[in-house]
Parts: C-alpha cells; sequence; structure tokens
C-alpha cells in the first residue's frame, strides 16, 4: 500500500474512533462531554431526509456553537421531564469524501435503538451523518455534523443528541 494509501486508511480509523468515543458519550449519558466533541463554533443539525434532499433548510434541531449545545445539554440534564430511557448508537465505519487543506468531509451510516427500563428495544432513529471535520491540538472536532434521518416519524420527540 502506498504512502498516501496508509494515510487515508488511518484518517478513516481516526475519525471511526471520534464516533465511536461520540456515540459511547451519549449511551452512557456522559451529555457534558458532547459539546466538546466539536468546534467553539461547531455546527449541529438533525434534519429529515425529505428536507435535506429537496433542500429545504428546516431542521428538527439546530446548534451553531458549542454555547448552544452546553444549553441542550442542560435542558436535557436539568429541565426536561419525560420517561427514562437507554439509547445505543451503531455507526458504520466512515467514508471520507474529500480533504480539502485541514478540513476533512466524511459520511457515516447510524442506528439509534431506544430501551426503556423493563421494556424491549425499538428502534429510535436511523440516518446518515455528514460531517465537516478538523484536526486540533485536542484531537479530531467537528466544525459541522448533520444527522439526516430517514425515518418520516421520530417517535415521540428528540430529546438527547443522536
Amino acid at each position: 500500500m502506498s504512502g498516501a494509501g496508509v494515510e487515508r486508511l488511518m484518517l478513516q480509523l481516526e475519525i471511526d474512533q471520534l464516533n465511536a468515543a461520540y456515540a459511547a458519550a451519549l449511551d452512557e449519558k456522559r451529555f457534558d462531554e458532547w459539546p466538546g466533541f466539536f468546534l467553539e463554533d461547531g455546527r449541529y443539525k438533525v434534519q429529515a431526509r425529505e428536507n435535506f434532499d429537496r433542500g429545504l433548510p428546516l431542521a428538527l434541531m439546530a446548534l451553531e456553537s458549542q454555547g448552544m449545545m452546553k444549553d441542550r445539554v442542560y435542558g436535557v440534564t436539568q429541565t426536561i421531564y419525560h420517561a427514562p430511557y437507554y439509547t445505543r448508537h451503531v455507526v458504520s465505519p466512515a467514508q471520507v469524501l474529500a480533504q480539502e487543506g485541514g478540513l476533512v468531509r466524511a459520511q457515516s451510516h447510524y442506528a439509534v435503538f431506544r430501551t426503556r427500563p423493563g421494556d424491549s428495544s425499538e428502534v429510535y432513529n436511523v440516518g446518515r451523518y455528514i460531517d465537516e471535520i478538523v484536526r486540533t491540538e485536542a484531537g479530531l472536532k467537528f466544525a459541522s455534523r448533520l444527522c439526516v434521518y430517514d425515518s418520516e416519524m421520530v417517535l415521540n420527540s428528540l430529546i438527547y443528541p443522536i
């Protein structure tokens, strides 16, 4: 394998590790860590596939900074009352789409399952992550994470990040 091939494979592995750490933080309810996966001005958006495919801007959730993400974490952990449930993220290996300067564009597919204590598991949300990632001194960070979900209906409401 050429040097460029090894470099691309190592980048994919780093992105896969970023996705694994991201999923573990959410599944283990370490929500205070979630904004730290993003740049200070990082963007996080959850959008229906139909709107994405049609170029429509409406999204279920659109956060435009770590500050907005921290506000969301506060809401999730301190003010929103809901029946408890657990999530489990299953994320595919990353597909590196492009590299432009220090910006990497990548895509991964995800499935999030939800389990309520004492109940069976159900598919909660399925879709793909479309990411813009940059390398920082602290490792890879999301400049942008767009969660394009395939489901036409979101069960109950979206509380925890996808």
